[in-house]
């Protein structure tokens, strides 16, 4: 019998890489929307929040404007409900009014499946119909089982099936950070 080794963890985002990150993903945003105007940035719960509210902070430093915001989870939507559990823990969803006719930016920490996006979409459709919706994640993993894909990404990195991505942050976690962490190896 092999011998397993223990799980291989590598930083790939310290905090300086990710406030960079997130700096270049507000540029994105901005030109996507060609400006603040019809712009609502909606962060997946729990992290996707986190980051959308930094980087609707950071559009507003920029152009001095607020950004409207507004938080998703997505729990009740997945189509793997079953598999959660009898009693999922639901999350706060607010959104700031009817998204129709507005740029409604979805926000996530790590893109893998594309199954939390989708069920993100299938949701906002219950908030009216905007004019359009872009997707905006941190890490973008590859892996995809539905045709989804990210508008703007902070880092694209080459994950294999037992590999994991564990996004900290600061409001969370105490400190910022994104670890690649390699499954064990047979």
């Amino acid at each position: 019998m092999a011998a397993r080794s223990a799980p291989d963890r590598t930083t790939i985002l310290d905090a300086r890489a990710l406030a960079r990150a997130l700096q270049r993903m507000a540029v994105e945003v901005l030109e996507l929307a060609q400006g603040t105007e019809d712009l609502v940035l909606i962060g997946i719960q729990r992290r996707g929040v986190e980051l959308a509210e930094r980087i609707a902070k950071l559009i507003e430093k920029d152009e001095g404007v607020t950004v409207p915001r507004g938080a998703l989870d997505i729990t009740l939507y997945r189509d793997d409900l079953e598999t959660v559990g009898p009693k999922p823990v639901i999350g706060e969803t607010r959104l700031p009014g009817d998204l129709t006719g507005k740029h409604a930016v979805i926000v996530d920490d790590v893109l893998y499946t594309g199954r939390t996006v989708r069920a993100a979409l299938d949701e906002l459709a219950d908030f009216g119909r905007p004019k359009r919706i872009s997707l905006c994640v941190l890490i973008d993993r590859g892996g995809r089982e539905l045709p989804i894909q990210a508008d703007i990404v902070g880092k694209a990195v080459k994950t294999g099936l037992g590999d994991r991505i564990d996004v900290l942050v600061e409001e969370l976690d105490g400190t910022d950070q994104v670890n690649l962490i390699r499954g064990e190896q047979a």
